[in-house]
């Protein structure tokens, strides 16, 4: 029988993103929680295949702050903090959703220029070797180097279960639970393991998960390469608690490969019926569209810079 692990409620949370695929300054204020930003033509933002989201969480007069991925170049995600006047250097940790090449390109510059150890929590298998085969032929997917993110001031904690930061107020899921019947992962994809190439699941796909005191669950996912549904289910089954809140995130339903999973994730979707929805990077324009469709009021559509406040 799996032990919960309760999540600390917090008074407020608040997600900033630092990376994702598309910027629009025109897109206004759709809810109450999303905050954009004001059209400044002398600071510019940058847009490109990646996912980076600065989580801070409150409670009380304490304050903690933890990045979730570091986008896919050496330095959007650092520049991009500083057009929004964010400082990297009080950073408690860094979570990694999983070890592919655009969600880790920015690690480097996160820990040289901390001056100091930064907790890096990530599963074990994100140091694997990988490739994808496709019609054109096959992709060598470039790895994160445990290394020399060492020598950079990684202090690796490899974790393959849920584990908590932020004094208990964010729980990383680890490994997720794959229980939905549609869910099966990434086609193509392969791990080097024992010698030998094999299907790789992608194991290291993991969330964050924060509680908002009297709202639910907040959860944010990488690339959701587990399953969007199962990653949500699997945040309230280990904290035992049923509310969700917001989901947000890439879902990984971009591609003809995922076009007829779109309608079941959706459905499955409005089943656990979140307050709000906001689809970012791998989730596609198709499927980003129905979840607007399918569900207004509740999706908000995403631009590097948003800020939500839960």
């Amino acid at each position: 029988m799996m032990t919960e692990h309760r999540v600390k409620p917090a008074d407020r949370v608040e997600v900033t993103v630092l990376v994702d695929n598309y910027i629009d300054f025109f897109v206004p204020p759709s809810t109450p929680v999303d905050r954009r930003l004001p059209i400044n033509p002398s600071r510019y933002i940058l847009a490109e295949h990646g996912l980076s989201c600065l989580v801070r969480v409150f409670s009380g007069k304490k304050e903690h702050t933890v990045l979730l991925d570091t986008g896919l170049s050496p330095n959007c995600m650092a520049w991009n903090a500083g057009q929004l006047g964010i400082s990297l250097g009080g950073i408690e940790a860094v979570v990694l959703s999983h070890g592919h090449f655009d969600h880790t390109g920015g690690l480097p510059c996160v820990f040289s220029g901390a001056g100091r150890q930064v907790p890096l929590v990530v599963h074990p298998d994100a140091f694997l070797r990988r490739r994808l085969n496709t019609q054109k032929g096959t992709l060598a997917l470039p790895a994160p180097d445990a290394v020399a993110l060492k020598k950079d001031g990684a202090d690796l904690l490899m974790r393959s279960v849920p584990s908590t930061l932020a004094a208990g107020h964010l729980l990383v899921t680890g490994e997720v639970e794959r229980k939905t019947s549609f869910e099966k992962g990434m086609p193509g994809m392969e791990m080097f393991t024992d010698g030998r190439w094999s299907p790789d699941p992608i194991r290291d796909d993991q969330a964050l998960v924060m509680n908002v005191k009297d709202k639910g669950l907040v959860v944010l996912s990488g690339c959701a390469h587990a399953g969007i549904i199962n990653t949500v289910e699997y945040a309230k089954k280990i904290t035992g608690n049923g509310h969700v809140h917001a989901v947000l995130g890439g879902f990984h339903l971009t591609g003809p490969a995922f076009a007829p999973i779109i309608q079941p994730t959706v459905d499955a979707m409005k089943k656990i019926d979140p307050d709000y929805v906001v689809p970012m990077h791998c989730t596609g324009w198709d499927a980003i569209n129905r979840f607007m469709v399918e569900m207004p009021g509740k999706c908000i559509l995403n631009t590097v810079g948003t800020t939500y406040v839960f």
